[in-house]
């Protein structure tokens, strides 16, 4: 089968899916929730499920909710495109590509955006692997500029998420998932996998090193802690950074591992996440979205029966998006 075929036969099942919701036919659901704590009740309602919404992506990330218009963003990384979705209009291609628009993509194995952040009014940041940077996107124009795409004169891997204080100050990561051979890829002109800080006036530093994959990236509530996920299968946990009132780090340590999880062979990793208002932290895990409190107990688990890349609270946060490998699903919350 060719790739112009194999794409084509997506793309008409990426429209199919988003036909039906169109019309106001019922969504396919999904997958069911483990529940090791009853306190995951306050949470999501013991007869909620998970609604597929749109599906037949490569590996779809960084759900966004955009307030404003009531609609989500999305991105397929590998595919290079970023995704609408919304309720009333389904699904519709909003930008591609989402990243590197250039022809030689021989180097690249993930070209597109990844994690997606709400910036000022109209706009949004870019986690974008493709283009190796951080990019400002006007949602209005697709006016794209560059924020950050080098430390210490070298270019970044391929950044993969990346949250943003209140006081202005900008994390993200940079695994080397966009390149093409990973770690070993020739391009690759970073000598480590790092988590960086880049202050309001544009100073970029180090926060870690020492992380062989690090991925997503959240902040709590009263921005005294910065999570990270490690999407490493040898050790797949997460890292917590406390943080001073300028937001910078005063030290680390380990939150929280999944090395029991991944044992049992469930699909997925430590991956993308998000925080609730009362610091609740739902986290890509393998078998799903892993909800944890701030001390790192386990309330339960979002298993949607495949690995589960990314989440996001939308709609006022009455639902929970899951990007699900190939498809796009969604939980309501209490």
């Amino acid at each position: 089968m060719t790739r112009r075929l194999i794409h084509a036969m997506t793309s008409c099942a990426v429209l199919l899916l988003a036909s039906a919701w169109a019309f106001g036919s019922e969504p396919e659901t999904v997958g069911r929730i483990t529940r090791w704590d009853a306190a995951i009740d306050r949470l999501i309602a013991p007869d909620a499920k998970i609604e597929r919404l749109a599906g037949g992506f490569t590996w779809s990330e960084g759900p966004l909710w955009i307030e404003a218009g009531g609609y989500l963003l999305f991105s397929d990384v590998p595919a290079n495109t970023m995704y609408r979705w919304s309720p009333g209009d389904g699904l519709s291609t909003f930008l591609k590509p989402s990243g590197y628009a250039g022809n030689d993509t021989a180097g690249l194995r993930e070209a597109g955006s990844n994690g997606l952040l709400a910036d000022g009014p109209g706009t949004i940041l870019l986690a974008d692997s493709g283009n190796r940077s951080i990019v400002r996107l006007d949602l209005a124009t697709r006016h794209r500029s560059t924020v950050v795409a080098t430390y210490a004169g070298k270019r970044f891997n391929s950044p993969n998420d990346v949250i943003r204080s209140t006081t202005g100050v900008l994390f993200f990561t940079d695994p080397p998932y966009g390149l093409k051979d990973i770690d070993a890829s020739p391009l690759k002109e970073q000598a480590f996998n790092g988590v960086y800080r880049m202050d309001a006036a544009g100073k970029v530093t180090v926060v870690d090193a020492g992380l062989s994959f690090p991925n997503g990236i959240a902040l709590s509530p009263d921005e005294r802690t910065l999570y990270v996920a490690n999407s490493d299968p040898n050790r797949p946990n997460w890292m917590a950074y406390d943080l001073n009132a300028a937001r910078e780090v005063t030290g680390k340590r380990q939150f929280a591992d999944a090395a029991d999880l991944a044992k049992t062979g469930a699909p997925g990793l430590p991956d993308g996440m998000k925080v609730g208002p009362d610091g609740t932290l739902f986290a890509s895990a393998p078998g799903g979205i892993l909800l944890m409190t701030p001390a790192g107990h386990r309330l339960g688990r979002i298993e949607t029966g495949v690995a589960v890349s990314n989440c996001g609270f939308g709609g006022g946060g009455k639902w929970l998006y899951l990007t699900s490998h190939d498809f796009l699903a969604r939980i309501p919350l209490q």
